[in-house]
């Protein structure tokens, strides 16, 4: 007997229909199974998914929007000077309160495993403190990695002892922002540090990368020198980029190169950044992503995160990897037959390898983390964005959202050629 049974599902590239026997946290059986189980769901030929993946997110920022102002330029800087002023009364009850919040909203969307930035540069280390206890607290639905990231950077020794007391307090990963160090070469010992110390303390790295709309801004190829010379590799993520859509082509051909010879990672937000990013062009303004379809074809692993949520940085968010995707399709031109798959594997396996998340994916002896869509295909599920109607973490149904259902009471009075309007 199954603890719980999903009947008359599909993957999402496969027209078969298939059953899930779930026991205890895995899945153990797929295929037409007609044993009985403790709690069966009629998939009513939904869409199978495995669940999504956020690979970069700020829990510590998120909800703070208009506090103590709103940001009227909209631009990075001054986005930082509202959090270093919001930073000032924070507590660690209202981060707690703000971050579960946020991941209640995304998990009830079928996002499972997150990747959370934890600005580090407060003395008292205030936000990280509460998201280590959060993550705690959602380990049962929610797999949850922090990394330390330095907003005042790592230039000072102050901001170096920041991050050594976050390595200390037990963080996941840590980080660099090398472009708003005061010069280049600041920014080149910022990484040179950041490497050292993650190799001492066997932590991942996440950089903040590029994030400027300068052509002079060329950091990713320290990063990328510096994971192949040290051997970290495929334990590097960059995320941003965002200088790169301003390279001229022959420096973009040798730094993907040097990428790919590193195996590094990349993780791309194209929300924030197609509002945030090219401000200060003059018409036409830059798109505000990386190359990410030059990337992908690259075969360089690339992401696709939501990044901010209703912060100082970002006034908008609903939590939905889909509305990202959506936007990535339009920025990146990558609207051809295969794309819209691709793009849907950055928000899925991708970021999953990147996250190292053991036992993903819809397979037998998998971990049982499922969401159950009313979609078609890649496209479909890209252009209407729907929500998970199920989400079902570690083999227990963790949120439902029924089927959004419109009943429109025009149709019958409206005729053409003496036909009825078929509404889709």
């Amino acid at each position: 007997m199954y603890d719980l049974l999903i009947k008359g599902v599909r993957r999402l590239t496969d027209s078969e229909s298939i059953d899930i026997g779930i026991k205890q946290d895995r899945i153990v059986a797929i295929g037409s199974i007609s044993d009985s189980a403790l709690k069966t769901i009629d998939g009513k030929g939904r869409v199978v998914l495995p669940p999504y993946v956020e690979s970069h997110i700020h829990l510590d920022t998120a909800l703070t929007c208009g506090f103590p102002a709103f940001n009227q330029s909209g631009e990075l800087f001054e986005g930082i000077k509202l959090w270093n002023e919001y930073r000032q009364t924070m507590t660690e009850k209202e981060v707690t309160s703000r971050a579960l919040d946020v991941i209640r909203t995304m998990a009830g969307q079928g996002v499972l495993f997150m990747r959370s930035m934890v600005d580090v540069s407060d003395p008292n280390l205030i936000a990280l403190k509460a998201l280590l206890q959060v993550k705690k607290q959602v380990a049962p639905f929610m797999a949850l990695q922090l990394v330390a990231f330095p907003q005042s950077g790592l230039s000072s020794q102050a901001g170096r002892e920041q991050l050594d007391q976050a390595i200390a307090l037990g963080i996941d990963g840590i980080s660099a922002v090398p472009h708003l160090e005061p010069t280049r070469e600041k920014g080149v010992a910022s990484l040179v540090y950041c490497f050292q110390r993650a190799q001492e303390s066997n932590c991942f790295l996440h950089i903040f990368c590029d994030e400027i709309d300068d052509l002079q801004s060329r950091y990713l190829e320290v990063v990328a020198d510096l994971a192949y010379e040290s051997g970290l590799k495929e334990r590097v993520t960059v995320s941003h980029l965002n200088a790169m859509s301003y390279y001229n082509e022959a420096y973009v051909r040798k730094v993907i190169s040097l990428v790919k010879r590193a195996e590094i990672n990349v993780v791309t937000a194209p929300l924030i950044s197609s509002v945030m990013q090219g401000r200060l062009d003059s018409w036409p303004k830059g798109r505000g992503i990386t190359r990410v379809k030059d990337l992908h074809e690259a075969g360089v692993p690339v992401a696709i995160a939501h990044d901010d949520f209703l912060s100082p940085f970002y006034p908008l968010g609903t939590g939905s990897l889909l509305n990202a995707c959506h936007m990535l399709i339009h920025l990146a031109h990558m609207t051809g037959l295969d794309d819209f798959q691709d793009v849907f594997e950055m928000i899925t396996s991708t970021p999953a390898k990147i996250l190292n998340i053991d036992n993903y994916g819809i397979k037998k002896g998998c971990l049982a983390n499922l969401l159950l869509v009313t979609a078609s295909d890649a496209h479909d599920l890209i252009r209407r964005q729907p929500v998970a109607e199920v989400v079902i973490s570690q083999g227990h149904i963790i949120a439902e959202t029924p089927l959004q259902q419109t009943v429109l009471h025009v149709a019958d009075t409206l005729k053409l050629n003496d036909e009825k309007l078929d509404f889709v």
